[in-house]
């Protein structure tokens, strides 16, 4: 049977999936690589890549980054994480390692996850999960975020906690915990329910 396509591109958040197999191996949208001096955002409304902001440090993004689609940071992702009064209302972030070099941005990926990172950004709850990509043959045994190099994991806490640094003012971010990959699971779990009650109407 062949299957048919829309003429029109889907909403990278709203019109794709979070994969068949979430929230163990998830579908990620990438927004920026490794390589990128400029931070860029889905823009919500359009859902093309908006220029957020050039990166205010010389550090860059360690891994990949972007967003796990039909997710939702909202009361049970804050829940999860104590002191939140509540989520960041995007969806959720996620970096994945990749060996080998991915320098193009608005690409799909598999992921596996591994971990997550419990942040707070000015109080609000704003996980990042930690993933491999998939199909990646040097991290395909990974499982936990114990089967990474420490070091990696370090670079992404100072990323984080000092990608919104500005001069004169302290960092409005905050890293409580880095956790396991069940836990992980259980995050995305949450982001998916609250995306389900936050947006009813989508298909």
């Amino acid at each position: 049977m062949t299957e048919r396509f829309s003429r029109f591109r889907p909403h990278p958040w709203h019109g794709l999936s979070a994969g068949a197999h979430a929230p163990g191996v998830v579908e990620a949208y990438i927004e920026i690589t490794p390589f990128d001096v400029v931070k860029y955002e889905i823009d919500k409304r359009t859902g093309y890549l908006r220029v957020d902001r050039p990166q205010r440090t010389s550090a860059t993004p360690p891994t990949l980054y972007g967003f796990i689609p039909r997710t939702f940071c909202g009361p049970r992702v804050a829940k999860l994480s104590p002191g939140a009064p509540r989520g960041d209302g995007d969806p959720m972030d996620i970096c994945v390692i990749s060996e080998r070099p991915i320098a193009k941005s608005e690409v799909l990926l598999s992921a596996r996850v591994l971990g997550g990172l419990r942040m707070l950004d000015a109080g609000e709850a704003d996980d990042k999960i930690v993933a491999v990509l998939e199909s990646d043959t040097i991290w395909s045994s990974a499982r936990e975020l114990s089967d990474l190099p420490r070091a990696l994991i370090d670079r992404l806490r100072h990323y984080f906690e000092t990608y919104k640094l500005t001069p004169a003012q302290s960092s409005p971010v905050s890293i409580a915990a880095v956790y396991d990959a069940e836990q992980a699971c259980t995050v995305i779990a949450a982001a998916m329910a609250d995306y389900a009650e936050e947006f009813p109407g989508e298909p």
